[in-house]
């Protein structure tokens, strides 16, 4: 993931070189609000996973949407043993309806996808890891990104609880990412911590990024070219299984997790009873 911006860049520093802006709401989305501004995408995955991104309507019938008050939580098939010939394990891909270019994104995840075989990832990915393993890493993709098994230019977030089970643990916690014409920039807060700015944690008409201390990454455009790399994107949230990076053998393997990665996923439904994103809110500022 599990959250992606679709687009496309080089690399990084965490020095907060450039003023920042205020920014207005423009949208808050929770509960039923949440899912209307997202579309599913039945589609095959690009990164080829283990999996069967599902449409709406099956994800409602086989429980795998479910909405409670605020909060949206999406999350994988945990029931069925899956045979060869099966085109993987039912999940989600959400594509926002709204394209961005300048904006803030703020995130409240109370909860996101854990265990072997996981790959909650995309183009430029807020939170990005694979079995288990933290801490997260927030990544931008290239044109050419292929030869690197879609791995892209990532920066790993100097905070052991910001991804899987440690994250969980806390009860999750706020991402955002904010783009401008000359970089983009990725926070993280646990859920709890002093540090948190009161715009995020109370979220109003408007964010200062002023206000928000040094980002987790940074990318600056100095050895890129935005405006050639990077158009207005769509927000995606997705959950796959194995595929270009988790399922690596030698990744799979040094992660700890057992077997091989699509015997794993295909045999072990239970194993994904939480493998689940829950969302307390999005807010965008423009």
């Amino acid at each position: 993931m599990l959250m992606r911006l679709v687009t496309s860049m080089v690399l990084v520093g965490l020095a907060k070189t450039t003023s920042a802006a205020t920014y207005s709401l423009t949208s808050n989305l929770i509960g039923q609000g949440f899912l209307n501004a997202f579309s599913w995408q039945a589609v095959a995955d690009p990164t080829n996973g283990r999996v069967n991104y599902v449409t709406e309507s099956t994800a409602q019938a086989d429980g795998l949407v479910s909405v409670s008050g605020n909060q949206v939580t999406l999350r994988a098939d945990s029931i069925t043993v899956l045979s060869s010939s099966d085109p993987g394990r039912n999940s989600f891909r959400l594509q926002s309806n709204a394209q961005y270019t300048t904006h803030v994104a703020v995130f409240d995840i109370a909860h996101m996808p854990q265990g072997c075989g996981t790959w909650p990832a995309g183009e430029v990915d807020i939170v990005e890891g694979v079995n288990n393993q933290s801490p997260n890493l927030s990544s931008l993709h290239t044109s050419a990104i292929y030869e690197t098994g879609n791995s892209g230019c990532g920066v790993q977030t100097n905070d052991i609880n910001s991804f899987g089970l440690n994250f969980n643990g806390i009860g999750g916690g706020w991402y955002a990412i904010e783009r401008a014409s000359t970089f983009i920039r990725i926070y993280f807060w646990e859920r709890g911590s002093s540090s948190v700015p009161d715009d995020v944690q109370y979220p109003g008409t408007s964010v200062n990024t002023d206000s928000w201390g040094t980002p987790a990454a940074y990318f600056p455009d100095t050895d890129c070219d935005f405006s050639t790399h990077f158009g207005p994107h769509n927000i995606i949230i997705n959950l796959t299984f194995c595929g270009d990076w988790a399922g690596n053998s030698a990744v799979y393997s040094n992660s700890g997790c057992p077997s091989d990665c699509v015997d794993y996923v295909n045999q072990n439904p239970s194993a994904f009873v939480d493998a689940y994103f829950t969302f307390n809110s999005l807010n965008i500022y423009q």
